[in-house]
């Protein structure tokens, strides 16, 4: 008996190959229950460690929004629009090595890189606590800016070698949840420390679990030590399935290439230059915009914790939604249009006069800004079958997220307080470019498909052929756009 009988695999040859390879595919049939117990070893075993790590990052990067609400500023002797400067510098170094750190990940896998990176912003964040001065913490969040640089581009990446195309968007969703529990549970930590009077207690957690990843995580699904035979070839049929053309295959800069010579990847690039902005405002500066309703320290901190709650919500009920009904550019366009609404809200309305309808404000700003993060690197993610142009895209973009949200940090200047109207209006500019290029990319992709449907009499979607027998990627007349 072959092998792929015993693991209740069939191979079906098939001679449906576009005509330019004039070659026949396999297309697989995988026994269910198997699939299923793949998918529950890598939701139970490695998705939860990563959303944990991811966790430790957002927390040990935004704790510096509660910093400023208890004083920092004037405790280290801050001038002018040196804290605006603090946060802004951060994203130079966030966005300029997040490819290279990507890359990295791609050839020598999640295992090594990922907790190793977060090892470092570990340490330099219990490092923080010794400064004294603008140039002292200056330079350490430089440095756990560039260690923080390729961490999200890489577990999203990481995704994308365990996950098929539907079950991606709600996998990226759960550690991006971790994220905005950060954002709340900082604010509950910062209560904690604050009546402690202690800043050393953020990084400790985030070294202790990068040990663990050391030893726990592995690269790739082949070389996962508690995968049985049987699972590991599941994991790769699965992708040949529906995820990539090839699995495990080394980095090719000639993919990166052919994958930035068509026009959508520009359009992408676009995308992820736009959407941060409401990301940034939500998750570093809603203590200041809560601030703007005359609260003390602690309960303007205490205030952050339900909006960031509920837009960890809001991000898996999209997600879910977006993975059930196989569709992410119209789900993009709805999120994007909530944080619009809020941003208006938040931009017109006296936050200290009308408190519970700018306090409104802030929910749908989080329930719309949160999303749009999962939903972009699924999306083009989605339509790309090369692990090598994956990694690549998923450096470039989150990359460009970064290098974006240099943006808000340079408009939420001082003089702004406490109602940060310019800082609300570029914001709201961005989301609405990001809605208008997401409309049209997503509709072109549904008429485009739908033109296909008809010239060939066939109804496919982007799921009904095998990832594997796409060799020609969007040339093949098989193609179908996950939209």
């Amino acid at each position: 008996m072959s092998l792929d009988k015993e693991l209740g695999v069939t191979a079906v040859k098939s001679s449906s190959a576009s005509a330019e390879e004039g070659a026949l595919t396999e297309s697989y049939y995988i026994d269910p229950a198997l699939q299923r117990k793949y998918v529950r070893e890598v939701d139970f075993k490695i998705l939860p460690v990563i959303a944990v790590m991811y966790f430790c990052s957002a927390m040990d990067r935004s704790n510096i929004s509660n910093a400023f609400s208890d004083g920092m500023t004037k405790d280290l002797n801050f001038e002018g629009q040196e804290y605006s400067l603090l946060l802004l510098l951060f994203y130079i170094p966030a966005g300029i090595f997040d490819l290279p750190f990507n890359i990295l990940t791609k050839k020598y896998g999640a295992k090594w890189v990922l907790p190793s990176l977060m090892i470092s912003w570990g340490v330099l964040t219990m490092i923080t606590a010794a400064c004294k001065n603008f140039a002292g913490t200056l330079v350490v969040r430089l440095l756990i800016a560039t260690a923080e640089s390729g961490f999200f581009s890489g577990c999203v990446f990481y995704m994308t070698l365990f996950y098929t195309r539907v079950e991606l968007a709600f996998r990226i969703a759960l550690f991006v949840t971790a994220s905005v529990l950060a954002a709340a549970f900082t604010g509950l930590l910062a209560y904690a420390v604050f009546q402690i009077e202690s800043t050393a207690l953020h990084g400790a957690a985030t070294v202790a679990i990068s040990l663990f990843a050391y030893w726990w995580l592995p690269s790739t699904p082949s070389t996962c030590r508690w995968f049985s035979p049987e699972i590991k070839e599941v994991a790769r049929l699965r992708h040949l399935k529906n995820g990539s053309n090839q699995v495990d295959s080394k980095f090719s800069w000639k993919e990166c290439k052919e994958r930035i010579m068509t026009w959508q990847w520009w359009v992408y690039f676009c995308i992820s230059f736009t959407y941060p902005l409401p990301w940034t405002t939500a998750s570093l500066f809603l203590t200041q915009i809560i601030g703007r309703f005359g609260f003390h320290t602690v309960k303007t901190n205490l205030w952050t914790v339900a909006p960031n709650c509920v837009g960890a919500v809001a991000v898996l009920c999209i997600a879910y939604s977006s993975d059930h009904f196989r569709e992410r550019s119209y789900h993009l366009c709805f999120v994007l249009s909530l944080s619009l609404v809020g941003l208006i809200i938040l931009a017109t309305v006296d936050g200290y006069e009308h408190k519970a309808v700018s306090y409104f404000a802030c929910f749908l700003l989080c329930c719309g800004a949160y999303c749009p993060s999962f939903l972009v690197h699924s999306y083009h993610n989605n339509n790309n079958l090369s692990e090598s142009s994956r990694a690549f895209d998923s450096g470039v973009f989150v990359g460009l997220s970064n290098l974006a949200s240099i943006t808000a940090s340079a408009t939420f200047r001082t003089e702004y307080a406490p109602n940060y109207t310019p800082t609300i209006i570029a914001t709201c500019v961005s989301a609405f470019i990001c809605f208008c290029l997401t409309f049209f990319l997503g509709t072109w992709q549904k008429l485009e498909n739908k033109r296909r449907n008809k010239e060939q009499g066939v109804e496919l979607r982007a799921e009904d052929v095998d990832t594997n027998q796409l060799v020609n990627g969007t040339a093949d007349p098989r193609w179908r756009y996950f939209t």
